[in-house]
């Protein structure tokens, strides 16, 4: 099989005629960096949980832009930011189940060396399955602690990883090299306006969120520490062009933020952008597309960030999205002055490029890459078909956010379960608590139309339990009092928008910024709530009941969690990993299969419909109204949820969302059987 594209044109270079050591002064260049984030192991345009093609994402599909970007631009360089082996079955299987051997590149490695990556960084998922495996799959020989140090690389990425503001907490050596400079042969013009061959010094570095110490702590702790986004760039980048880089771009696994800088903040990109001399700044980990002119997202509509023409306090700034659905590009204009190349930042062009075409069609998937990992993508498919037990009805989240509990009880059930039974036989001193669990719709539409959860009623394998817990997480324990579970209630309530019950035009329930994986729920029959809309984000908690009584603010429970929220993981009051009191060794998703599978036969009665929470009742003078995939309205009325309606089977973005109200008034409603 012929490798793809073979290299970017910079290697087509090579047998040009003699490159000049220094171009004449007045010599310009356009240089394009094209840049992939997130990932998460979507190599094929598949969907292992629904077991079906999925034309919406997929590296094999962003290989056609990739492939397009090379054509139009004689000079780019291809960049991964990171989360790239995690998030799907594939990724799993080649993790857990047939983990691959020293001498096999991880199916999306494959991918990307036959693509022409020339470098990338590390995302936070990346530690999911700790340092020995991250240090072998990445073709690394870092000495950590918990890692092996092998006599040679492993196969893995063809191109550099870097990674600076992680690194080994004995020796304070970065984990990974922490930047790279190559000479990136590119095709010029000189100022006579002839073309010329030369070569432009290229750096990249990379960062990643420091939020891994609280997300992975169990692989982490004691091996390897993270240091500040602003003190690592102000140590680095002077260093890099001292070396003689030219151009600098920084690979940043972190989104925007504008709260007041400390070194650990999980999205420190704002701050990256103040250090002097980055030439360009790719973005990740947030999953948003950058730059957009029509984004309501807070951080995109910060001073000195320009949503238009994607700038970071002047810095060229791109971020595309996710599970390859975007290719992010940035054209900068380079000028030589006698010494050196200059890039004149007010000239850049920054945008995406989305593998969905303007008709809503999508842009075919590159043949070669499905051919690439046939073996992997037919054995996952596989694996994933191994049965579990069976439902009597449909889980699914498409109406998850206004109390559609299908595809979430079952989840705390099995946390409850594993929690109790652990207690009982070890840890006998906290038998008198409570046991309750939080969970949360992992899928609610945020990646697309297609992106809910959704398991048909019968034979349920574990492709379906990977979409009804979709992360990596491994399952803890928190003790916490009432007042603490209030309050972690009180911020997964953030997910709703405040509602003005005396506005008569629409007005939209969900506040899109906040995401469905931090709406956390109880679904517990011994407890109750109440979540008043009308009321400010902090104060909206109404009537919080354990069996029929209120909850005392200093009376105890123990919560069962994953390790992402019970460490800190989406800012909870109190949860910052000091209430932790179990750590289990199995993840959350192994324990719902062992479940299911000691289950057997699951029912809507008995494990798809315990709400704890509903809408406080609130009369509004004009509709309240929320998006969820068209055609879904049967759904609801299955959930048992009063007044949901349909306004519009289209919702008017073109996107195959379906426009639906909810009458907070008979929402509050319980009816019989349903509480």
């Amino acid at each position: 099989m012929r490798i793809l594209f073979l290299a970017p044109a910079a290697v087509l270079l090579a047998g040009c005629s003699s490159i000049p050591a220094i171009p004449p002064q007045g010599s310009q260049a356009i240089f394009v960096i094209l840049e992939t984030t997130d990932l998460h192991a979507n190599v094929r345009s598949y969907d292992y949980y629904k077991l079906a093609s999925d034309a919406s994402l997929g590296l094999e599909r962003t290989a056609t832009l990739i492939r397009q970007a090379r054509k139009e631009f004689p000079n780019t360089l291809l960049l991964d930011n990171g989360d790239t082996i995690q998030g799907t079955a594939l990724g799993d299987y080649q993790a857990l189940v047939a983990p691959v051997g020293c001498g096999q590149p991880l199916a999306i490695y494959k991918a990307m060396n036959a693509l022409g990556f020339e470098g990338g960084s590390v995302g936070n998922h990346e530690f999911n399955w700790g340092l020995d495996y991250l240090g072998q799959v990445t073709a690394s020989r870092f000495g950590a602690e918990g890692a092996s140090v092998r006599a040679q690389p492993c196969a893995g990425p063809a191109f550099p990883v870097v990674l600076a503001n992680v690194v080994d907490a004995r020796t304070g050596v970065p984990l990974f090299e922490p930047y790279r400079i190559f000479d990136k042969r590119v095709s010029a013009t000189g100022p006579d306006g002839k073309s010329l061959a030369t070569t432009v010094k290229v750096g990249i570095i990379g960062f990643t969120t420091p939020a891994i110490m609280g997300w992975d702590r169990r692989w982490l702790e004691g091996r390897v520490r993270t240091e500040g986004w602003r003190e690592t760039a102000q140590r680095y980048i002077p260093e890099m062009r001292a070396k003689g880089a030219e151009v600098v771009v920084a690979i940043s696994h972190a989104g925007l933020d504008g709260a007041a800088y400390v070194p650990s903040m999980e999205n420190g990109s704002l701050y990256l952008a103040q250090v002097p001399g980055i030439d360009a700044l790719l973005l990740g980990h947030s999953h948003d597309v950058f730059p957009n002119a029509a984004s309501k997202t807070a951080a995109f509509n910060l001073p000195d960030v320009d949503k238009v023409q994607g700038r970071v306090h002047g810095v060229p700034t791109v971020m595309p999205g996710l599970w390859g659905k975007h290719l992010g590009v940035i054209q900068l204009a380079l000028r030589h002055d006698g010494k050196r190349w200059v890039s004149d930042a007010g000239a850049a062009k920054v945008k995406t490029r989305s593998i969905q075409r303007p008709d809503r069609s999508f842009v075919e998937p590159d043949p070669e890459i499905a051919a690439l990992v046939k073996a992997e993508h037919e054995a996952t498919i596989a694996y994933v078909k191994t049965p579990i037990g069976d439902t009597d009805f449909r889980m699914s989240a498409y109406f998850a956010d206004v109390g559609d509990v299908s595809a979430i009880q079952v989840v705390n059930q099995a946390q409850a379960d594993y929690v109790r039974r652990h207690i009982q036989a070890s840890m006998p001193q906290y038998a008198r608590l409570p046991v309750l669990s939080m969970s949360a719709p992992f899928k609610t539409g945020a990646a697309g139309v297609a992106d809910y959860t959704d398991v048909a009623p019968g034979k349920l394998a574990l492709n379906n339990a990977a979409d009804l817990y979709l992360y990596p997480n491994d399952l803890h324990a928190v003790k916490v009092d009432g007042a603490t579970l209030k309050a972690w209630l009180e911020k997964a309530a953030g997910r709703f928008n405040t509602i003005d019950p005396t506005r008569s035009e629409p007005q939209e329930l969900v506040n899109t910024g906040f995401a469905g994986f931090n709406f956390d729920m109880l679904t517990d029959p011994d407890v109750h709530y109440q979540i008043d809309v009308t009321q400010a984000p902090g104060q909206r908690i109404k009537g919080l009941t354990w069996r029929g009584q209120p909850v005392r603010a200093d009376q105890e429970f123990i919560v069962a969690t994953n390790n992402f929220r019970a460490s800190g993981g989406g800012g909870f009051p109190g949860l910052d990993g000091s209430k932790t009191i179990f750590a289990s060794p199995d993840n959350n998703r192994a324990v719902l299969i062992d479940y299911i599978k000691s289950v057997q036969h699951l029912t809507r009665r008995a494990n798809g419909s315990a709400r704890s929470w509903r809408f406080a009742p609130v009369k509004t003078s004009g509709p309240v109204v929320f998006h969820a995939a068209s055609g879904k309205l049967a759904l609801a009325r299955e959930a048992g949820l009063a007044g949901v309606s349909l306004l519009k089977e289209e919702d008017g973005g073109g996107k195959g969302y379906a426009l639906y109200a909810i009458d907070l008034n008979a929402a509050s409603a319980s009816p019989a059987g349903r509480e």
